[in-house]
């Protein structure tokens, strides 16, 4: 899985305004703790939906753009926590063992 690091507001501005094109996945991680290391893992693995970005958000070293993405897009700030992006908006959201790949395509594939 290719995955671009996302580390500031300018980048935010691109992931939103290339949602209007291609649907955006944030992925925001925390190193320290384990729950999001599985989450990680699990997703990094999966078979990714064609025509869709990724985005790794490390929480702990970018806290401030962490909770930025959380008030932009009317979300509580969870780590882990997925967030799908389309046209702007957060489609879709979860957090901790309740993400999955296959929630996420099922997202992205909708129209």
């Amino acid at each position: 899985m290719q995955w671009t690091t996302l580390t500031s507001e300018e980048q935010l501005i691109e992931l939103i305004s290339r949602s209007r094109e291609t649907p955006q996945v944030i992925f925001k991680h925390s190193t320290r703790c384990s729950i999001s290391s599985v989450a990680f893992q699990r997703i990094d693995k999966a078979q990714k939906p064609p025509a869709t970005d990724f985005w790794l958000l490390d929480v702990l070293t970018s806290r401030p753009l962490s909770q930025q993405v959380a008030q932009r897009f009317g979300v509580n700030h969870e780590s882990p926590q997925v967030l799908v992006i389309k046209n702007g908006e957060c489609v879709y959201d979860d957090s901790h063992l309740g993400i999955s790949m296959q929630d996420i395509a099922s997202q992205v594939l909708m129209a």
